[in-house]
């Protein structure tokens, strides 16, 4: 692959300069990948997206810092046991809960 002429189309596409696009294909073609997720991570992501919140709306709802939310998202801390079952409500039954949002 040429990173170069591959980073060149994609920063035309964009309109701007990518910051680390060159870094980011490099470690593609490399096998590297820079993000795994935890089953935590994925079903708060999940939950956010079945009732279609912000991070910032979402932690508003769950009563929660957006900061902590974010870290949880992250994989920076865990997620406590009752947000993932209110997590496992959002997704299954969103309706329960976007009245409360």
């Amino acid at each position: 692959m040429d990173i170069e002429k591959v980073a060149k189309a994609i920063e035309a596409d964009a309109g701007e300069t990518i910051e680390g696009l060159r870094d980011s294909l490099r470690e593609m073609v490399q096998g590297e990948f820079g993000r795994e997720y935890t089953e935590e991570q994925l079903l708060l992501i999940e939950a956010r997206r079945a009732l279609d919140l912000s991070q910032a709306r979402f932690a508003k709802l769950i009563d929660t810092p957006v900061a902590t939310l974010r870290d949880w998202e992250q994989g920076r801390s865990r997620v406590p046991g009752s947000v993932r079952v209110l997590c496992r409500i959002a997704i299954e039954h969103p309706e329960a809960l976007i009245s409360v949002a």
